[in-house]
């Protein structure tokens, strides 16, 4: 019994996945690349952004990447994360067989939901994952409103 994948049929973005896979697939053979692209490929780092009253934290997955490799850099509103990910060479004579990890330079400028203050943000790296605390600016900070009775 074959398994069918379940697809709403009123969603117009349903087929856009596949239509891009097949694009990628296309060019990657004409350019000498065997890969699969998924349709959220070229979003890397992924990353995670949560917050509190006080801050706001960006957890973003760096596997096998050296810490003094990455740049951060931070504007009121907006957060910068640059590097490059390498791979090891495996030597002349071998030939990929399936090539899924890839290597290079990378970029995401992630724009924040929360104005913050860029002199006290911290970052910590530990097992592949990149820990960013960015304080919130006073202004966006919840305030408690007291109300005036006559």
């Amino acid at each position: 019994m074959a398994l069918l994948r379940w697809r709403d049929p009123m969603d117009p973005f349903t087929d856009l996945g596949s239509l891009r896979n097949a694009i990628d697939r296309v060019f990657g053979d004409f350019m000498g690349r065997t890969r699969f692209t998924p349709f959220y490929a070229g979003v890397y780092p992924a990353f995670n952004i949560t917050g509190d009253k006080d801050n706001l934290y960006l957890r973003a997955e760096l596997p096998g990447i050296d810490p003094k490799q990455i740049n951060i850099t931070a504007t009121s509103d907006s957060l910068t994360i640059r590097g490059e990910r390498t791979i090891a060479p495996v030597g002349k004579e071998v030939n990929y067989h399936q090539r899924e990890r890839e290597h290079g330079t990378f970029r995401r400028i992630i724009n924040l939901p929360a104005e913050i203050n860029t002199d006290t943000i911290t970052a910590s790296y530990k097992d592949g994952v990149l820990t960013v605390v960015m304080p919130k600016s006073e202004a966006a900070k919840p305030r408690q409103i007291e109300i005036k009775t006559s």
